[in-house]
């Protein structure tokens, strides 16, 4: 399989393009936003890592005009840019993971090999699971027409429980994505933001959509026709 690799810094890019070869993957590398917008539009890549600050073309407007021109190829930010309204963006944008420098090359490795399995899929405006409904781009969410008054946080946790609809996370996952916390003390953080947030989703509702997974962590799923 083929990557891009989108990443002004010179050592990171070789640091990343060895690595990925090393795991059976080609890589190609881009050092601004213009040339690698113009090689992501070729088609050829089945995965794009790309920065946020990248001279010439920043990677929000790389990954906007990929999704206006319906290129749907998955596509991994790999940035410093760590704040929750950073991740939010790029999720909205339709990017399907998000890691912050510094990072480590396994956890790369792993999140890659997960994308890639799930294979590209089209970002939709609008993501649902029973009466739930996610409008991404409007940063709203309703479940049976209702709006729910979701901080942002909660809005990135929906989010991302939503894009992995069915699959079980895990709250080491949860606490780096939402929270950039890699250690076990984001696990009450995770636990105290998925009952607020469980309030807003499931309590006024018959059917609930986020469960726990003893061991594991969290899924949010329909169960009532299983």
């Amino acid at each position: 399989m083929k990557i891009l690799v989108v990443e002004d810094e010179n050592k990171t890019a070789a640091f990343l393009k060895k690595g990925l070869e090393e795991n059976g993957f080609a890589a190609d590398l881009a050092n601004d936003g213009v040339t690698g917008a113009a090689l992501a539009r070729q088609g050829a890549y089945d995965l794009i890592i790309l920065d946020v600050m990248l001279p010439g073309q920043d990677g929000w407007s790389v990954l906007k005009d990929l999704r206006q021109r319906q290129n749907h190829v998955p596509v991994l930010f790999l940035t410093a840019r760590d704040a929750v309204p950073d991740r939010v963006h790029g999720l909205e944008l339709g990017a399907d993971d998000y890691i912050v420098k510094p990072f480590a090359f396994s956890e790369l490795l792993a999140r890659i090999r997960t994308i890639l399995r799930r294979g590209a899929v089209r970002q939709a405006a609008t993501m649902q699971v029973a009466d739930l409904e996610i409008d991404v781009q409007g940063h709203r969410a309703t479940r049976c027409g209702q709006p729910l008054d979701l901080t942002p946080k909660e809005f990135l946790l929906l989010s991302l429980l939503a894009r992995r609809v069915g699959q079980a996370i895990s709250r080491t996952v949860i606490a780096e994505q939402v929270w950039d916390i890699n250690f076990d003390s984001g696990a009450n953080i995770v636990d105290v933001h998925i009952h607020r947030l469980r309030a807003k989703v499931d309590d006024s509702f018959k059917v609930k959509l986020i469960h726990t997974v003893r061991g594991i962590g969290y899924v949010l799923e329909d169960r009532s026709k299983g």
